[in-house]
């Protein structure tokens, strides 16, 4: 439906308030169609805000979009800053492991509202976690107000690291 809604939309060239639309709808847009060049961190970050989940985990679009937005948010390596991760917004729920141990605690927040994860992202968010080298300390010193901000990745965190949780 979206796609279908962009080319009615799209039909005489990109509309000046293409910004009232449906954030998601830009999720099938390339960011040279959106906005003037150069401009491309605009577009990602109001794709980083649209929910990722309309395209299927494993889409060439989505793929695409990822690898679009870290090339233009200049991102050489894998090691992402908290305001790239802010920027990206839902695509860092499409990061490989490497970026989230590279990263360190910095894709935490974004990451906590992924709806799912694969096991080597999995894997890396308990490394990264039970390291103690993030905001939160290690998970020795963790409260309920951590495991509240923490929420998301709960269901990851595995046994070895909720045994070290105080009650």
């Amino acid at each position: 439906q979206l796609s279908c809604l962009l080319k009615m939309v799209t039909l005489h060239g990109i509309p000046k308030d293409l910004d009232s639309y449906p954030k998601d709808l830009l999720l099938f847009l390339s960011p040279s169609d959106y906005a003037a060049p150069g401009s491309c961190r605009q577009f990602f970050m109001e794709v980083g805000e649209a929910n990722v989940d309309v395209l299927p985990r494993e889409s060439p679009r989505r793929k695409q979009l990822l690898l679009e937005a870290l090339a233009c948010l200049k991102i050489p390596g894998t090691e992402i800053n908290e305001e790239n991760a802010e920027i990206l917004g839902g695509l860092v729920c499409d990061l490989g492991g490497e970026y989230i141990r590279s990263s360190g605690g910095s894709l935490l927040k974004e990451l906590s509202q992924c709806g799912s994860f694969l096991p080597d992202q999995e894997e890396a968010i308990r490394d990264v976690l039970s390291s103690g080298n993030t905001t939160f300390g290690p998970p020795a010193a963790w409260s309920a107000f951590t495991l509240s901000d923490l929420s998301g990745l709960i269901p990851v965190l595995g046994h070895s690291i909720l045994q070290q949780i105080p009650k």
